[in-house]
């Protein structure tokens, strides 16, 4: 034999070959930079909040400003994303700390305390720290840190406002707050709106994008300077993931994608007043749920939005059954009798066949607008017509034609619909005089409560997911296997 493993010389020398024939494979393997690991593995976990600014599912499947942002990342690497959804911030750390995840993106401020413990990418956008009050006649807005002594004050666990109010306890030692984790900044503002809590103490960003909802909410001073807001990484030693990164986001189509997401989830805006919002709310709580179901058959029927079927509803009744008008149109979708025959409604107060009996006479009208005409103008030009009278609305149309404009734009037409209550102008036209602003009013009302609308399904939503999450902890608690993640590897592509 030409070895023999009986003696200690030869099983020294066997040795020495193997670990000569592995040396290679071995090198090669530790060669292997982490991002090549992702690339190889296919999939990119990546730890996130549900909030409306961070992650959430909406009909069309998952959004938020920070899953856009990363899926665009893991998009330019040719991998899937696994999300971690942890219930808090602290839960959020913890996956970095466990190596769970290899980022975090979900918002987070950079302090100089958590760059100590971190390994952040470069940042993204910037926010500062920012009182929030109900305004109340008679109380003055709080100025300053004093005045929020002997009051209500919330922030969240673990939070940048919650680190700089502790500092701000040495200057003020008698300063006092509250800290959740059971809540989000959204929960934390309706509790201001609601006069359960005098302040909140949140990013400016939240505030910014969600202000326009809250009617009565104010801005009363910032704490502390501008803080970069950025993505955890894992630590690696290679940095290659970091590289990666921070290379992505200093990418000038990255930063258009950035300017673009800031304008779709920070951007939206409520025209609603304080009382038209504080209404609305309540008859979502008050007649909506016992109809919804009747605007999503609706739309299977129709393949016309839910949420702009329950709109025009509200637009037209509030969406009171027994709504009548002056001129004997009713019910939800308040139909004429004519409209009711057209679409074989026997009983316009009955909400099932009033709900889809409007839908159907919506998508009727919808066919008398010009296919030429793309969404969402081609629903703004029914409704329109529909509110006013198609000749009506032709003669809008040819009055923006004359004066160089685009009949087949709504923002355009809109301008001259007006003009048809003015003898100068509606004397030009063949079907005369019309309180044009009112069609122009009605397509705007109902924009209002598609976008009021959808951001409060947003909401709850969101809720749902929280609360459907602690159950599921404390189910796991009770079997004695706590848990403080809930994890997403399949992503539902639809609610």
């Amino acid at each position: 034999m030409l070895f023999n493993l009986r003696r200690k010389r030869d099983v020294l020398h066997l040795l020495t070959i193997l670990v000569i024939i592995s040396l290679p494979a071995l090198v090669s393997y530790n060669s292997i930079s982490q991002l090549e690991v992702i690339k190889m593995n296919g999939s990119l976990r990546v730890a996130t909040r549900n909030t409306p600014s961070a992650y959430y599912i909406d009909k069309s499947g998952p959004a938020g400003f920070e899953y856009e942002l990363v899926k665009a990342f893991a998009d330019d690497l040719d991998v899937e994303i696994d999300l971690i959804v942890p219930d808090t911030i602290e839960g959020l750390f913890q996956t970095i700390n466990k190596r769970d995840a290899h980022i975090v993106a979900a918002g987070i401020n950079v302090s100089e305390t958590r760059q100590n413990n971190f390994e952040f990418s470069r940042p993204y956008a910037e926010s500062i720290s920012t009182v929030i009050y109900r305004q109340t006649q008679g109380v003055p807005a709080p100025t300053n840190v004093a005045d929020l002594i002997d009051k209500k004050t919330v922030v969240l666990a673990n939070s940048i406002q919650a680190d700089q109010l502790k500092e701000l306890k040495n200057q003020h030692a008698d300063l006092s707050w509250e800290e959740t984790s059971e809540l989000t900044n959204t929960d934390i503002l309706d509790k201001v709106f609601n006069k359960e809590v005098d302040y909140a103490i949140v990013d400016s960003t939240v505030y910014e994008s969600q202000s326009s909802f809250y009617p009565g909410l104010n801005s009363a001073f910032t704490i502390g300077n501008h803080q970069p807001i950025a993505w955890i990484i894992t630590p690696n030693r290679d940095g290659s993931i970091k590289r990666a990164v921070n290379k992505f986001l200093g990418k000038a189509k990255t930063k258009a994608l950035i300017r673009s997401l800031k304008e779709k989830y920070f951007g939206k805006q409520n025209p609603l007043n304080y009382f038209d919002t504080v209404t609305f709310k309540q008859d979502m709580e008050t007649y909506l749920p016992s109809l919804e179901q009747y605007f999503y058959m609706a739309e299977q029927e129709t393949d016309i939005d839910w949420m702009l079927l329950a709109a025009v509803a509200y637009q037209e009744s509030h969406w009171k059954a027994d709504a009548v008008s002056p001129t004997g149109v009713k019910g939800i979708m308040m139909l004429t009798n004519a409209a009711a025959k057209e679409v074989n409604v026997m009983d316009r107060t009955d909400p099932i066949q009033s709900v889809l009996g409007g839908a159907q006479y919506l998508l009727n009208v919808k066919g008398k607008i010009p296919d030429r005409i793309p969404e969402p103008d081609h629903t703004w030009f029914a409704l329109a017509g529909y509110n006013v009278g198609f000749g009506h609305l032709e003669d809008a149309r040819i009055l923006t034609q004359r004066a160089d404009k685009d009949p087949d734009k709504w923002d355009d037409v809109r301008e001259f619909l007006p003009l048809l209550s003015k003898k100068k102008y509606f004397s030009t036209v063949k079907y005369g005089y019309a309180r044009g602003q009112e069609p122009v009013q009605y397509v705007d009302n109902i924009k209002k409560y598609i976008e009021l609308l959808e951001w409060e399904k947003q909401i709850q939503q969101i809720r749902k997911a929280r609360d459907a999450s602690i159950r599921a902890i404390e189910e796991e608690k009770e079997k004695a296997t706590p848990s403080t993640i809930t994890e997403i590897k399949n992503i539902p592509a639809t609610l």
